[in-house]
């Protein structure tokens, strides 16, 4: 395999990043690197502070001097926010909501790029909205994860009500176009596709059926041959 092999995964929420990054990493033995995980452990610290979300020289410059790490392996993976692991933590709807406002601060971005860089130089699964087109232009794999808004809508709605009964679908698809959106359309670092990306639309297809897709791409990068640890 080779060291520093670098797949960017890019894409709206809800779309199965996550899932498949996590299966890209463990089968090719690479460091799996959730960027929304980081963005949502410096909303956690924005909130532990006195800063307001909306202060976006104060969150800059938060973001530049706070200690975040991604440790384990990919379905062990642990966020650490200042040496505390704040893995559950983030994955409150107030986290979720601030992430995605501070998200699309500038100085934020910039502040995270560098980390992200820094943790995937020595090879990873990264994804997020900017990996293939900001974060490393020049991965070796770039997909473009994409799927139908009710479907992703739906996926994300699944996964909620789980936890917690006063959800709805129509507010889960609501908040989900209007992510897209913000996403799509914030001035630093927008969420579109690297020309050079592969697109894959997972609308009606199982997990099973885009991996094959993933691999497929990951072989025909390495000239054939499965960069697999022999």
């Amino acid at each position: 395999m080779t060291k520093n092999l670098i797949i960017a995964i890019d894409g709206p929420s809800g779309a199965g990043k996550s899932t498949l990054g996590r299966m890209l990493a463990r089968a090719l033995n690479l460091l799996y690197i959730d960027t929304g995980s980081m963005y949502r452990a410096l909303a956690l610290a924005v909130m532990e502070s006195s800063i307001s979300a909306s202060d976006d020289i104060a969150v800059g410059s938060l973001a530049s001097r706070v200690d975040i790490d991604i440790k384990g392996d990919p379905d062990s993976l642990k966020v650490i926010l200042e040496g505390r692991d704040v893995t559950d933590e983030i994955r409150s709807e107030e986290v979720t909501d601030i992430s995605s406002v501070i998200s699309t601060i500038p100085a934020v971005r910039r502040a995270m790029v560098v980390r992200q860089r820094e943790m995937g130089k020595r090879g990873a699964v990264l994804n997020g909205r900017d990996i293939g087109t900001v974060v490393f232009p020049d991965a070796d794999v770039k997909v473009f994860l994409t799927a139908a808004p009710d479907e992703r809508a739906q996926r994300r709605f699944s996964e909620e009500s789980e936890q917690k009964t006063d959800v709805s679908f129509e507010a889960t698809l609501a908040d989900m176009i209007e992510r897209d959106l913000r996403d799509s359309t914030r001035a630093d670092s927008p969420l579109r596709s690297a020309d050079d990306a592969i697109i894959i639309d997972s609308t009606g297809l199982s997990i099973d059926e885009v991996f094959k897709q993933m691999m497929a791409e990951v072989e025909n990068k390495s000239g054939g041959k499965p960069p697999f640890p022999t």
